[in-house]
């Protein structure tokens, strides 16, 4: 279950997809060789391994998200806490709440979280 998981690299370009999306592939090796000096052939290797992953698309030139980046930190976090904490949610908050005292608004935050899920 690899498919959340993504290098410090992998991130910084998915981030670079995410802000200028929708973007030509060729604009999209223009920004990679300014922000991070690689070669269009770099550019296109990692493009094809996080299309591979149905993260992004690649159709006519255009590259776009399949999964907006607030979907992706969801699944990750998902996947954080099933692969910790058996799925535990509660388990994952006794775990945190030990070494972060939550402040007030979070608690609040939290609450409202919880009743959102109660009513619907």
């Amino acid at each position: 279950m690899e498919t959340y998981k993504l290098g410090e690299m992998e991130q910084k370009f998915a981030d670079l997809i995410w802000n200028n999306e929708p973007i030509s592939s060729r604009e999209l090796t223009q920004l990679c060789e300014k922000a991070f000096m690689w070669k269009r052939t770099t550019t296109y290797t990692m493009l094809k391994r996080l299309c591979e992953r149905k993260i992004f698309e690649n159709s006519h030139g255009t590259v776009r998200a399949l999964m907006k980046r607030e979907e992706f930190l969801g699944a990750q976090g998902e996947q954080f806490v099933e692969e910790s904490f058996g799925g535990s949610l509660p388990q994952f908050l006794a775990a945190f709440t030990r070494r972060k005292k939550l402040s007030e608004k979070e608690i609040e935050e939290i609450r409202t979280l919880i009743d959102a899920q109660e009513e619907g």
